[in-house]
């Protein structure tokens, strides 16, 4: 609660493109701290994340490799192999070499895994299925329209700055 508290105060000092960007801080902040369940899970919502992502691909026969995961999770490649380590120990996820490339190893979701992730998957949304129904579902859909349309503009800014510098070189 107290660095809710900051950053109120943060923003009320805050004119400007200075408030946008702490907003966005605050934004990104509370993404990171959100929870999608309303009760203890086996896995984090990272882990989560991480699991649908590999049950995603292998929904439609692919299979991701850490590289892949971390550009999907936004995460770092040590940040991914650190996760992949642990689960890995705990026999939720295995590395199988490529058959072609022995260098490359996907990340498969262990069968005896796949019960509790279905299990969690289902805790979590039932939460948010719940959360959204009381938020209204209309304004959810707005939101999340809202949200992709902003992040999709910042790439299009970052893409034009980038484009600009290299004819000003």
């Amino acid at each position: 609660m107290a660095s809710k508290t900051k950053n109120l105060k943060v923003e009320k000092k805050a004119v400007g493109n200075e408030k946008y960007l702490n907003d966005v801080f605050v934004i990104m902040k509370q993404m990171n701290n959100l929870s999608v369940s309303d009760r203890s899970t086996r896995f984090s919502n990272t882990e989560m994340r991480l699991l649908g992502e590999i049950m995603a691909y292998r929904y439609v026969g692919q299979r991701l490799i850490s590289t892949q995961l971390a550009d999907l999770l936004g995460l770092t490649r040590s940040a991914i192999s650190q996760i992949v380590n642990r689960l890995e120990a705990q026999g939720i996820v295995k590395r199988v070499a490529d058959d072609v490339d022995r260098k490359i190893a996907y990340i498969e979701i262990t069968e005896e895994a796949l019960q509790n992730y279905g299990e969690d998957l289902k805790i979590c949304a039932d939460f948010v299925g719940r959360v959204v129904k009381k938020f209204g579902v209309e304004r959810f859909n707005t939101m999340c329209k809202a949200f992709e349309e902003f992040c999709a503009l910042v790439e299009t800014e970052k893409a034009d700055f980038v484009a600009k510098r290299k004819y000003t070189k």
